[in-house]
């Protein structure tokens, strides 16, 4: 009988409801043997309710669910702001850590939770669960095998809509302290994409605007990117597109160019094997993460939990792990210091 994993959940937000789904998931399907084990939250009521609906065990506090022997591995669906300041505490408690993105709002907070879990010796992975997507693997399976020859250009939109009721209902969404903007909070995901496909960023030029809503931090961002490799590319995010569009990200090369959309290839080709134009991958959900924060297919999060339990069993990295965790936050700050300052701003990874 293999060991069942035991999980922790720190916050009881939106985003905790996909972590559970997605822990479910992994003994359903058969990826790991693993169960929800206890939940907390600042707000005692939230975390009860959750449990109840759950099956789990509602804690008092975070030290309570660090102190359970049972609880392995802790997911930390907080407010951004706060993802170093409970992943350092989970890492010196011995736990492996799950942290929803982006890793936080400032490389400093990054660098002491990277440094936190090597530390204590503890597995840490930062979610970017559309790298787990079907699309995403076949274009990096391309991308390693030469198909699309040298790269040239990347392109990643997040085009989502967000009323302001949404930025309304917690104080935290929407300010720099605890959020950041569209490309912070939604637009993070195709930047680490963007990344994981065309190589390290050299350069970025941007602009930053609040176009729609009453928030302190940007809801458009655009910039252009030179990459090491002498590609370019492009950055759109944005949640002030009615009524939200399907996330897409383009990389052409010399020998052809392969186009994915909420995962799904939508165009693939290429020179050396053109293959279908557009690839039938079914019709388009009714509800979307462009246009409902809570619209999110597990499954990609739970083949990156089990990732990250197979990476503790044999001791390797996690597939996305702190440190790419943090390389697309860097770009994301560049982004935004190139916005503000008005002129390129270099990178150094």
């Amino acid at each position: 009988m293999p060991v069942t994993r035991g999980f922790g959940i720190v916050g009881a937000g939106v985003i905790a409801a996909i972590h559970a789904d997605a822990i479910a998931l992994l003994s359903k399907t058969g990826l790991a043997n693993a169960r929800l084990v206890a939940v907390t939250d600042v707000a005692a009521d939230a975390a009860a309710a959750f449990a109840a609906v759950r099956g789990c065990s509602a804690e008092p506090d975070l030290g309570a669910l660090l102190a359970r022997r049972d609880v392995e591995v802790v997911c930390v669906c907080v407010p951004t702001g706060l993802h170093a300041q409970i992943g350092v505490q989970a890492a010196k408690a011995g736990k492996h850590l799950v942290v929803e993105k982006p890793i936080d709002v400032s490389l400093e907070a990054a660098d002491r939770l990277i440094d936190a879990a090597r530390a204590a010796g503890v597995a840490l992975t930062v979610i970017s669960q559309h790298r787990f997507d079907p699309g995403l693997v076949e274009l990096r399976r391309l991308l390693d095998d030469g198909a699309l020859g040298r790269l040239v250009l990347g392109e990643a939109s997040t085009k989502w809509y967000r009323t302001q009721a949404y930025y309304d209902s917690a104080a935290w969404r929407g300010t720099y302290a605890m959020d950041g903007g569209s490309l912070m909070n939604q637009g993070v995901h195709y930047v680490d994409l963007l990344r994981w496909c065309m190589g390290p960023p050299a350069e970025v030029t941007s602009v930053c605007s609040t176009q729609a809503h009453q928030i302190e931090v940007e809801d458009t961002a655009l910039a252009i990117v030179r990459f090491a490799s002498g590609a370019v590319g492009t950055i759109l995010s944005s949640t002030a597109t009615f009524p939200g569009f399907p996330q897409r990200l383009e990389v052409t090369g010399t020998e052809g160019t392969v186009t994915v959309e909420d995962g799904q290839i939508v165009r693939r080709a290429l020179a050396g094997d053109p293959g279908p134009a557009a690839p039938a991958s079914g019709a388009a959900p009714d509800r979307s993460a462009a246009a409902d924060p809570a619209a999110v297919d597990v499954a990609s999060h739970a083949a990156q939990l089990a990732d990250l339990l197979d990476a503790v069993d044999t001791g390797r990295e996690p597939a996305v792990s702190g440190q790419d965790g943090r390389d697309a936050l860097e770009i994301i700050l560049a982004v935004y210091e190139s916005s503000r300052a008005g002129r390129p701003v270099t990178l150094s990874s």
